[in-house]
């Protein structure tokens, strides 16, 4: 294990409803990041961050729609100028549909085909190495992360989804139907390669006592896009 607060800095932003910040500073700490708390009404990013997450939960309750609210905290105007100069940045679940909501991702979370909330380990297969976050991937790999949600149903029209595929945007895909998503699609990337949201949680899957370790590869490239930042795309 990686001594706590040696790696690179990370703020996990708190929205009211989050409820896996704490499992997210506690997951990258195991993996020695520096994990530091942001508040949604904050103004700016602690000095010297380096990697965004915005993590799991209910972010102002699910009301209008996941992450629709989420999108005007104070703290997201930070976010975005961080991920615009090309800062590495993190959406699970809600995040993911925060990021969406923001035009910060393509695409958008809808309720799960079944219109049940799915809670499972669940495989999903690496589909493509181009981001920042991928330098650790291998094309094809298989991780087991688990995945809890009601409104994880990714979707894009056919165009988009042709895009995404052609610009290497779509990081990863479920091996199964978990959910109706468009393709299987359970995480896409900016088309500069420095934002990346999925459905699955990567932070429960880090611990071997716990369960799956699938998490691992996911953090690990967050940490490492942290450290060197790629060029924009």
């Amino acid at each position: 294990m990686s001594s706590i607060g040696l790696g690179p800095r990370v703020a996990v932003v708190t929205f009211p409803g989050s409820n896996d910040d704490g499992d997210a500073r506690l997951a990258l700490e195991l993996l020695g990041a520096e994990a530091v708390s942001v508040w949604h009404a904050d103004a700016a990013l602690p000095n010297g961050t380096e990697g965004v997450v915005l993590p799991g939960g209910f972010s102002y309750g699910d009301y209008l729609r996941c992450g629709a609210i989420a999108r005007f905290a104070r703290v997201m105007d930070a976010v975005r100028t961080f991920a615009e100069a090309g800062g590495p940045v993190l959406g699970i679940c809600n995040g993911f549909q925060i990021l969406c909501e923001a035009g910060l991702l393509p695409g958008v979370l809808r309720p799960n085909r079944q219109q049940q909330f799915v809670c499972a380990d669940v495989a999903v297969t690496v589909e493509s190495t181009s981001s920042a976050f991928a330098g650790g991937w291998e094309l094809g790999q298989e991780l087991v992360i688990p995945v809890k949600h009601g409104e994880g149903s990714w979707y894009g029209d056919a165009t988009l989804v042709a895009e995404l595929e052609s610009r290497g945007q779509i990081a990863f895909r479920y091996a199964d139907d978990v959910n109706g998503a468009v393709d299987r699609i359970a995480g896409v990337t900016n088309e500069a390669g420095n934002v990346l949201g999925l459905m699955p949680h990567p932070e429960h899957a880090v611990d071997p006592l716990l369960g799956p370790t699938g998490g691992v590869p996911v953090l690990q490239g967050l940490l490492a896009a942290a450290r060197s930042p790629a060029p924009v795309r």
